[in-house]
């Protein structure tokens, strides 16, 4: 009987101890606020990096544009999918019942995705200097640059821009808030792809032709 107790006891002991360190071992270190604080965090990076362009580009005259109202309204659009519902969200966690359950996997691909995004608007930007014009504007002493990122891209900042979108949808588990993005931005591309493009083909012609005949639009060597 003594025996029996003994066994026992270890056997009871043993128990107890295994919970603990299957618990230890399950632990994860990406929580929702992580994740949120990563994406405001990006976003705070993608402003840094764009704002000397942007400021530089504003002090040089424009020489053609084809900038209107409905390009205005569309980069509202993606003004507010890509930054203003997402933050609210993350302030606040509206609206709630659009929200699902966090996905730790999700966090950590949202995560690469950005940090990829981030990456691909910095080389554009460095590439393309001062070039650069927030609305479709052709700026005086505007060149065609066709080197580095732009060499297999035509449009690496749109790039860059639906890396952001899908980044949010992985980071942020709210149907609305992380779809946000997707939408927004998708209705400024699909509105101003085209416009744009037709736009350099006027300015700069058959060389942009070639180069359009050698790049891809978004995604290298495929579309």
């Amino acid at each position: 009987m003594r025996r029996l107790t003994v066994v026992s006891n270890a056997h009871s002991d043993l128990l107890e101890t295994r919970p603990t360190r299957v618990s230890g071992r399950r632990t994860s270190q990406m929580t929702l606020d992580l994740a949120k604080s990563i994406f405001v965090f990006a976003l705070v990076v993608w402003g840094f990096l764009r704002y000397p362009h942007q400021h530089r580009a504003s002090k040089l005259p424009v020489q053609n544009t084809a900038r209107n109202l409905a390009d205005s309204l569309r980069i509202a659009c993606a003004t507010i999918g890509l930054g203003i519902v997402p933050l609210i969200y993350v302030a606040t966690g509206f609206p709630r019942f659009a929200s699902y359950d966090f996905v730790e996997g999700f966090a950590y691909a949202g995560t690469l995705v950005f940090a990829l995004g981030l990456w691909l608007f910095y080389l554009a930007h460095q590439r393309l200097g001062r070039n650069f014009s927030v609305s479709l504007d052709i700026r005086e002493g505007h060149v065609l640059i066709s080197k580095g990122v732009y060499g297999v891209l035509r449009h690496p900042m749109y790039s860059a821009f639906w890396l952001w979108a899908i980044a949010q949808f992985l980071l942020l588990p709210n149907w609305f808030a992380g779809s946000a993005g997707i939408l927004g931005f998708g209705i400024l591309y699909l509105g101003r792809i085209g416009q744009e493009e037709r736009l350099m083909l006027d300015t700069f012609g058959d060389d942009y032709r070639i180069y359009m005949n050698r790049t891809a639009r978004i995604v290298p060597w495929i579309y």
